[in-house]
């Protein structure tokens, strides 16, 4: 293995880098501008059983330290991915990649991962369980141990390839909901997804945002996202995918350190479409200075001692 290799869930990646959903699209924008066959892998846009157009608009706020977004998982359904976007992605990019996954309701969850299982190109499913529960009340699934569980277990049943379960940072105890979902048979997890926040308008006197709150991620949240990362490493035995504010070579050593197998890239793609290319061209210099001789030997250093 070379000095950036990563294994994640069986499958050797090149570097541990990976876009992260909602910020990457399927891949073939960003091949326009370069090569992304260099990353990792990355995590395709977020995907529902049926067409969804989103929320209204405006969804996105800028803010001092980051970015809110309330885009609403606009996609073109599963079938939609599978017979257009797949195809496409595959021209452009020719290592698995990651498959997102969202649902409103545990058959929807089902459903989808279900009908992605068998192509070909996908290595891993990413579960988002920051989705509302809308047979029970409108909760996410991700804010309770017992409905984190009640998705990984049913999705477990109907899937072939790794599940990584990407969680909530907006709740009391992530541990729990970690341990919840490792139990059920998860075979990794990814944290953290946004947090909740929102941006007001001094001329309207009005939130900017139409849905009034969105989505907030960025350089603000990444020391709570390692904070995160660090307790939920020290509470499971499966892999961990860390994200939250990363956008330097520096930021994935120590989201590694803290615990992580892999990172994700989300805002910093938004701000600069090269992103993930110069924080993998940037490793091997950072490393070099940190006196880091392979990637895989750092996961869960900060534990040590």
């Amino acid at each position: 293995m070379g000095r950036l290799n990563v294994e994640l869930s069986g499958i050797t990646l090149d570097n541990p880098i990976i876009p992260a959903s909602g910020t990457f699209g399927f891949g073939y924008e960003f091949a326009e501008l370069y090569d992304i066959n260099c990353l990792g892998t990355f995590s395709f846009k977020g995907t529902t059983k049926d067409k969804r157009f989103g929320n209204p608009t405006p969804r996105i706020a800028e803010c001092e330290s980051g970015i809110i977004n309330s885009v609403g998982l606009q996609n073109p359904g599963v079938e939609k991915v599978i017979s257009e976007e797949l195809p496409r992605m595959r021209e452009c990019f020719n290592k698995p990649v990651m498959a997102n996954v969202s649902g409103f309701s545990i058959d929807e969850y089902v459903y989808t991962c279900q009908m992605l299982d068998s192509e070909e190109q996908i290595g891993w499913f990413e579960v988002n369980i920051s989705c509302p529960n809308v047979h029970g009340g409108g909760m996410s699934f991700g804010t309770s141990p017992e409905a984190a569980a009640q998705v990984t277990e049913a999705v477990k049943k109907v899937t072939t390839k790794p599940v990584f379960i990407k969680l909530t940072p907006n709740v009391t105890d992530i541990v729990s909901i970690a341990k919840a979902c490792e139990g059920a048979g998860a075979d990794g997890i990814s944290l953290i997804n946004t947090m909740l926040g929102m941006r007001i308008d001094l001329n309207r006197k009005k939130p900017v945002v139409a849905n009034k709150m969105g989505g907030f991620s960025g350089p603000a949240i990444k020391p709570i996202a390692l904070r995160m990362v660090y307790q939920v490493y020290e509470a499971v035995n499966i892999p961990i995918i860390g994200m939250g504010g990363v956008s330097t070579a520096e930021d994935v050593i120590e989201f590694m350190l803290a615990g992580a197998t892999a990172v994700q890239v989300g805002a910093a793609n938004l701000v600069n479409p090269f992103a993930c290319r110069d924080i993998i061209n940037n490793l091997p210099e950072v490393m070099d200075r940190y006196r880091i001789n392979l990637l895989s030997e750092i996961i869960g250093g900060a534990h040590n001692g």
